[in-house]
């Protein structure tokens, strides 16, 4: 294939990706027309309100400006710092956006369409461009070009990234690019340049320590790997002094006293919540159907518990990274790391999938019809937050598009047809129609008056199961597979 061809696909790709983000755009998002609080839109309008016109100190304190049960801000300093540049250019088109107070729950054609144009402009600068080079990168590894397309298009069209970011709304777009461009500095062999991208990635949300361990252990590894002892020393100063400047930077407002550092810190990570909020596929919720541990132990040591089946997990995958560092073998302890956090770790909301199915794009050209089944199972786990915010249609189109338009390309240009895969093929493709059904039947047939809340519930357990299987399968590849350079099925 010409590098011409190649160039012209990858912007047809993109351009698709774009044009279903505006379109999925055009529909309803969290707490649309739902006061007093409204959802994840106001609270990301309010906190544009309270950083542009409150200073920086008062970001995170209640005061009588800034009410913390209303929507207190209550992620890292980087997204504070988005907030207020949003929340500037918002005064400068139209102060009533952010007017202090008296904005609370603006809905007016205007805003939406400020605020929708936000994350697709987040999209286009940040999550878009670390797809197509990590797209690249990978395509590169295994010099098969040929892929490249089938692969970008499988990462951009993914529904979950598109429906929460541009449906249901939020600015994972930018922690998650952050991230994957942090992963291709890894496979670029670009150390330093790691280390500050998954700092800024860490600094804008916090759930991205689901990924925090493998990136830890994997730069830990690349400084032992240097010859000399001064070498290795150096490099690890280097990489220590980079994360440091970095936090010290953004977290800089707060520095002045342990109480102000303490009070962001609080917000980031509040206990009182419980172990999970909505229904959400991981192994607590699960477990809660048989036993209610959620009731029977106090958030304190529900917290402790989590922390040690959490710990139970990540520390052996990652040891396993330590001594056996390789470029497939980070990707798959980053899956691992993260499926860990979110089956096992405290308070987590359904969607932090997000956080497994981005490093999981890592896996497509060596796993593609695996990862593909996975990915569908993630957006089928959101669907009953999708129905509350009014996507379903927009659920329904993106999911049919990516099953039958996707797979097939990929099935095309893998031959995932033959031998061991056809069965596998079959069993993934009657699994994906079962979800569509399921969804599908949870919208006509009502929930009887006994148990109103059966088929979140179903279809929680349903997609708990899924990601078990999906979490055994990396681990064995992990484990069973060490040092291993995979090859791309491909022709």
């Amino acid at each position: 294939m010409k590098f011409d061809d190649i160039s012209a696909d990858i912007v047809a790709t993109v351009s698709m990706g774009i044009a279903i983000r505006a379109i999925v755009s055009l529909y309803l998002y969290s707490g649309a027309d739902k006061p007093p609080m409204f959802g994840d839109y106001e609270a990301q309008r309010h906190w544009q309100e309270i950083t542009a016109n409150l200073q920086a100190k008062d970001w995170y304190r209640n005061t009588t400006d800034n009410d913390l049960l209303y929507w207190g801000l209550d992620y890292p300093p980087l997204t504070a710092y988005h907030s207020y540049v949003l929340g500037i250019i918002a005064r400068g088109y139209n102060n009533s956006f952010v007017e202090l107070q008296k904005s609370r729950g603006l809905e007016s054609s205007a805003h939406k369409s400020f605020m929708r144009l936000t994350v697709l402009i987040a999209d286009i600068l940040l999550y878009l461009p670390a797809l197509v080079l990590l797209c690249c990168v990978l395509v590169r590894r295994n010099e098969q070009t040929t892929t490249l397309c089938p692969l970008l298009l499988a990462m951009i069209l993914y529904p979950g990234q598109i429906l929460i970011d541009n449906g249901h709304f939020q600015y994972n777009n930018i922690s998650l690019g952050l991230c994957l461009l942090a992963v291709c500095a890894i496979y670029m062999e670009h150390i330093y340049l790691t280390a500050f991208l998954y700092s800024l990635a860490l600094n804008y949300k916090q759930m991205e320590l689901y990924h925090a361990m493998p990136f830890f252990v994997y730069l830990l590894s690349a400084c032992f790997d240097q010859r000399r002892f001064f070498q290795k020393l150096k490099t690890f100063a280097f990489l220590s002094g980079i994360v440091l400047m970095t936090f010290a930077v953004l977290w800089l407002p707060w520095l002045s006293s342990s109480q102000a550092a303490l009070a962001v810190l609080e917000r980031l990570f509040p206990i009182g919540r419980g172990v999970y909020e909505d229904k959400v596929a991981n192994f607590w919720c699960a477990l809660n159907v048989v036993y209610k541990i959620k009731y029977k132990l106090l958030n304190q040591q529900m917290a402790m518990l989590c922390l040690g089946v959490t710990a139970s997990f990540v520390i052996p995958i990652n040891l396993h990274l330590f001594f056996n560092k390789s470029k497939e073998t980070f990707a798959l302890s980053l899956v691992n790391t993260a499926m860990a956090f979110y089956l096992f770790s405290f308070q987590v909301h359904e969607k932090s999938i997000l956080l497994v199915a981005a490093p999981a794009f890592c896996l497509l050209n060596a796993y593609p019809l695996e990862t593909l089944w996975f990915l569908e199972a993630t957006v089928f786990s959101m669907f009953p937050l999708l129905v509350k915010d009014g996507l379903i249609i927009p659920f329904f189109v993106l999911a049919l598009i990516y099953h039958i338009c996707v797979k097939d390309m990929i099935i095309t240009y893998f031959h995932l047809t033959k031998y061991s895969n056809k069965w596998l093929s079959a069993v993934s493709t009657g699994s994906s129609v079962s979800m569509l059904v399921i969804a599908l039947v949870s919208l006509v047939v009502p929930a009887p008056s006994k148990y109103p809340f059966i088929w979140p519930l179903i279809i929680c357990l349903y997609s708990f199961m899924y990601f078990f299987l999906f979490f055994v399968f990396c681990l064995w590849r992990q484990f069973a597979c060490t040092n291993l350079n995979v090859k791309v099925r491909a022709r």
